[in-house]
C-alpha cells in the first residue's frame, strides 16, 4: 500500500472575509500573493480585521493535500515545526483527527499563522507569519525519516530555504521516493526561480501549478509552458482555472475539463486538486481520470470556507470518485 509523506510550513490558517479589498491596500499585500510578514504585521491583520467573520483552520500548502490524501484512505504522514503553544497544539490535533502521523519538531517560537484574507470575489491574499515553521532546517532531517513511504509531496514555499529543500529532495530520492512538488506562489517562484529550476530538474517526478506560477517559471502561457516544465519531469500539471487543468506525461497532452462552482473561497484549491490527482495516481488511474478526480476536490473546497472540505461532503464525494 502507498503511503505518502508530506513536508512543509505547518501553519494554521486564519481565514478573514473582507468586504472589499481596502485592507489589502492598506497592508501593501498585493491581492492573490501569499507575502511573508513580521509579528507586528500578523497583529496589525488581526486588529484590523476583528470586527469581520473569522475563523481558524490548520493549514499550510503541503498539510493540506495531505489531509485530502488521508481523507480519500491513504496512508499519510507529516513533517514541520510548531511552536509550544495553543496555535501549535491546534495544529497537531487536526492531523491526528483526520489520522495522519504527526512528525512534529516543537519550538519556543510562536507557531506559523496564515492570514488568508478573502475578498467578496473568493480571491485569497496571504498574509503569513512563519514563526516557528519556518525553522524546520536540514539537520532536523534523517534517512529513517524518509523509510517505510513511497511518495513524498513538498510544497514550493520551501524553497526560500535552499538548503532545507535540497536536503528533502536529496533524502526523498535517495529513499526511492517518487517526488511531488507544487511551485506554491508566483512571487516566490519569481524569487528563486533558478534555484527552483535546478531543483526540479534533478530531483522531482510530478509538478504542480497553476497558470502565473506556470508562466513565472517559463516565461510562456499555460499549454507553451506545460511542454517546457515536461521537459524535466514525469509528469507535469498546469491549472488554469474555471477552464480546467491541462497534464502531460510521456509526450502527450490530456485536457481535463473543470466543473461548474458557486465560488466562496479559492484557498485550498490547487492543495486539493493535487490531493485528488495523487490518489489517482496512487490507484493507478489514467491521467484524465486523476485530472477529474483533482477537479472534484478542488470544486468541493472553493464552495465552502477555508481550505478543508467539510466532513458531510465527503460521503458524496467518495461515491462520486468511486465511479471514475
Amino acid at each position: 500500500m502507498t503511503k505518502v509523506l508530506g513536508i512543509g510550513n505547518a501553519l494554521v490558517d486564519l481565514l478573514i472575509r473582507l468586504e472589499d479589498d481596502r485592507m489589502l491596500e492598506d497592508l501593501h499585500l498585493p491581492k492573490g500573493s501569499m507575502t511573508l510578514v513580521g509579528e507586528d504585521t500578523k497583529d496589525q491583520i488581526a486588529e484590523q480585521s476583528k470586527h469581520l467573520n473569522r475563523e481558524m483552520a490548520s493549514g499550510g500548502s503541503a498539510a493540506n493535500t495531505i489531509h485530502g490524501l488521508a481523507r480519500l484512505g491513504v496512508e499519510t504522514a507529516f513533517i514541520g515545526t510548531i511552536g509550544r503553544d495553543e496555535t501549535g497544539d491546534f495544529f497537531k490535533a487536526d492531523l491526528e483527527k483526520s489520522h495522519i502521523h504527526p512528525m512534529l519538531n516543537l519550538s519556543d517560537t510562536p507557531s506559523g499563522l496564515a492570514s488568508t484574507l478573502i475578498t467578496p470575489d473568493g480571491e485569497r491574499t496571504f498574509g503569513t507569519f512563519l514563526g516557528a515553521s519556518v525553522e524546520l532546517s536540514a539537520g532536523d532531517l534523517t534517512t529513517e525519516m524518509f523509510s517505510g513511504f513511497n511518495m513524498l509531496h513538498v510544497e514550493g514555499y520551501l524553497v526560500q530555504n535552499h538548503q532545507l529543500l535540497e536536503s528533502i529532495l536529496k533524502l526523498a530520492k535517495k529513499s526511492g521516493l517518487k517526488i511531488s512538488i507544487d511551485l506554491a506562489s508566483y512571487n516566490v517562484v519569481e524569487d528563486n526561480l533558478d534555484f527552483l529550476k535546478d531543483m526540479i530538474e534533478k530531483y522531482v517526478d510530478i509538478v504542480f501549478a497553476n497558470e502565473e506560477e506556470a508562466k513565472t517559471f517559463t516565461g510562456l502561457d499555460a499549454e507553451e509552458a506545460l511542454n517546457r516544465i515536461s521537459d524535466y519531469t514525469e509528469v507535469t500539471i498546469v491549472k488554469t482555472g474555471s477552464k480546467g487543468s491541462l497534464v502531460k506525461s510521456s509526450g502527450q497532452i490530456t485536457f481535463v475539463d473543470s466543473i461548474q462552482a458557486n465560488v466562496v473561497d479559492t484557498t485550498g484549491a490547487g492543495d486539493l486538486y493535487a490531493a485528488g490527482f495523487l490518489y489517482g495516481m496512487i490507484r493507478e488511474k489514467d491521467l484524465r481520470t486523476s485530472g477529474q478526480i483533482g477537479s472534484i476536490l478542488a470544486t468541493e473546497v472553493i464552495e465552502v470556507i477555508g481550505a478543508k472540505i467539510p466532513d458531510e461532503r465527503w460521503k458524496a464525494i467518495l461515491k462520486e470518485i468511486k465511479k471514475l
